[in-house]
């Protein structure tokens, strides 16, 4: 049976969009150190997610900030979980049926896919979850950086988009972007209404 890890990263952030990995670890793969990614420091982060991306079968899937007003945060983590293991098993059935799979997901909800088993704080025990939380939070984080680029006022590339002191303070003096933050979100809601 061929396992699939799945994690999130962005829940709790007030812009961008929420993301989810699905991964496939070969047989016999170790990498050392391998955990939660919010234990892990950036640099090796980047270091495993190089390792996982080039030996590994992955996939991510993405809910946008119009989806998370829409549907509320949890069901669009829910949508980008369903997402990136669709995409994943479409790439990869041309090897294996879809009812040789077992979806290991980090938290406490599966989201609506066959075979599925959620496993609380799943990404320090399994290997295979904490790997898909790496390709998640890195994959986000570079998005993030991403629009700070196309604006810099706000300091993406430092908050990741989460509602730090700096984070407000810019919220306050440019007002939201549609399409990066978060409506629904209070902080943001606040500012709109």
């Amino acid at each position: 049976m061929t396992i699939i890890g799945v994690d999130e990263a962005g829940r709790g952030p007030l812009a961008g969009s929420v993301l989810a990995a699905a991964i496939i670890m070969p047989a016999g793969l170790t990498l050392p150190g391998l955990t939660d990614s919010k234990k892990l420091s950036e640099k090796r982060r980047e270091t495993l997610y190089r390792q996982l991306t080039q030996s590994c079968d992955w996939a991510v899937g993405e809910a946008s900030c119009a989806e998370i007003d829409q549907i509320n945060i949890l069901q669009a983590t829910m949508v980008a979980m369903q997402r990136c293991i669709l995409k994943l098993q479409r790439d990869y059935t041309q090897q294996t049926s879809i009812s040789d799979y077992k979806v290991l997901v980090d938290g406490n909800r599966c989201p609506d896919v066959e075979n599925c088993q959620a496993i609380i704080k799943g990404d320090l025990s399994e290997p295979v979850i904490s790997a898909a939380s790496i390709i998640a939070k890195v994959t986000r984080d570079r998005q993030m950086k991403e629009l700070d680029v196309l604006h810099p006022q706000y300091g993406f590339a430092k908050h990741k988009g989460y509602g730090t002191k700096i984070h407000i303070q810019a919220l306050m003096e440019y007002g939201p972007i549609a399409g990066v933050h978060r409506y629904s979100f209070a902080p943001v809601r606040k500012l709109v209404n």
